[in-house]
């Protein structure tokens, strides 16, 4: 999967150079500010795509020593990365539709650069879509990014065309500048939303949503002797999930016993997730005040009834103390 991955990306980098060049082809020939920003904003597809190149190669080598955890990270890096060059991108087309407005330029050959910026806007849009779909399949936050930016960027053209036929129908030229600012503005907001979930994945945010599903998933499966479940932490690094967590189980069970409990509810956590899962599970044993909170019936050693069952949410299971009655 992660060498498709690689192949893929590195099609869309080539492709992106030979889109750029297009672009900037069109725009020598209409002298068109619009067509200008398209092409701008592709040198920024280039470079992203290039370092979201490098990212996937470096996530995909395996652990060692230096990097126990993987080299994921450095996807949230690729990303921030990209949303940052997207926000300047879009910087630079503003200051140069501003200067053109300025400079009152004419346009010239929109027909031809009409056909010439669809075609890009076309592809790109066959390679965003097919970015977003491998991205969010295997969660990866570097190929959404670059789909992400590459829909931008189509959306952005299929808007500048509209543009450019008004412009030709009405003659106003002060369209093409005011059209540029707009796809600036789009571009930047892009650029915003990328740049904020790369650093969410950086500052390790827990991603809330997602933890509750498998905390769900675990409730509905929930076994009698697990007594308690606490202290449960969950972070990502690239495409894979990290979970801590601490488990109650019965004291007297025996190693054996209490492993192949943990065992089950990592299958639990594994079996909900198209990605890979990694676990780790600290085991606990009960004390007395726990018998108030176990739905263990046959318990030999119990001390007290069962007084309430405490379900396991993501407000529940987040404490780092053992739950009682």
């Amino acid at each position: 999967m992660k060498r498709g991955h690689i192949r893929l990306q590195g099609v869309v980098l080539l492709v992106g150079i030979a889109l750029m060049a297009l672009k900037f082809v069109a725009w020598r020939i209409t002298h068109s500010n619009a067509i200008l920003s398209d092409a701008l904003e592709s040198i920024v597809n280039v470079v992203a795509g290039g370092f979201a190149l490098y990212s996937l190669v470096l996530a995909a080598k395996p652990r060692d020593r230096d990097h126990p955890y993987g080299h994921g990270k450095v996807e949230f890096i690729s990303a921030g990365i990209e949303g940052g060059l997207v926000m300047m991108a879009g910087g630079l087309i503003i200051w140069r539709a501003v200067q053109a407005l300025l400079e009152h330029q004419h346009l010239h050959a929109l027909d031809t650069g009409i056909a010439l910026t669809a075609t890009a806007g076309g592809i790109n849009l066959i390679m965003g879509l097919a970015l977003r779909q491998r991205g969010r399949g295997s969660h990866s936050i570097t190929m959404e990014a670059s789909g992400a930016h590459l829909l931008s960027d189509a959306w952005s053209t299929v808007a500048m065309l509209v543009g450019l036929v008004l412009i030709k129908l009405t003659g106003l030229l002060w369209l093409d500048q005011f059209f540029a600012i707009l796809f600036a503005i789009y571009i930047i907001v892009t650029g915003l939303r990328i740049f904020r979930r790369s650093v969410a994945g950086i500052m390790d945010e827990a991603d809330l949503e997602l933890a509750a599903e498998v905390i769900a998933e675990l409730e509905r499966a929930r076994r009698p002797q697990w007594v308690d479940l606490h202290n449960f932490r969950m972070i990502k690094y690239g495409s894979v999930l990290h979970i801590d967590c601490h488990v109650t189980l019965p004291w007297y069970y025996s190693l054996e016993e209490a492993h192949a409990e943990i065992s089950a509810i990592e299958g639990i956590a594994n079996g909900m997730q198209e990605r890979e899962v990694e676990l780790f599970i600290h085991m606990d044993p009960c004390v007395p005040a726990s018998c108030g909170i176990c739905a263990l019936r046959d318990c030999p050693v119990r001390k007290a009834p069962q007084e309430s069952t405490i379900p396991w949410t993501p407000q529940t299971v987040a404490g780092n103390a053992k739950h009682h009655a």
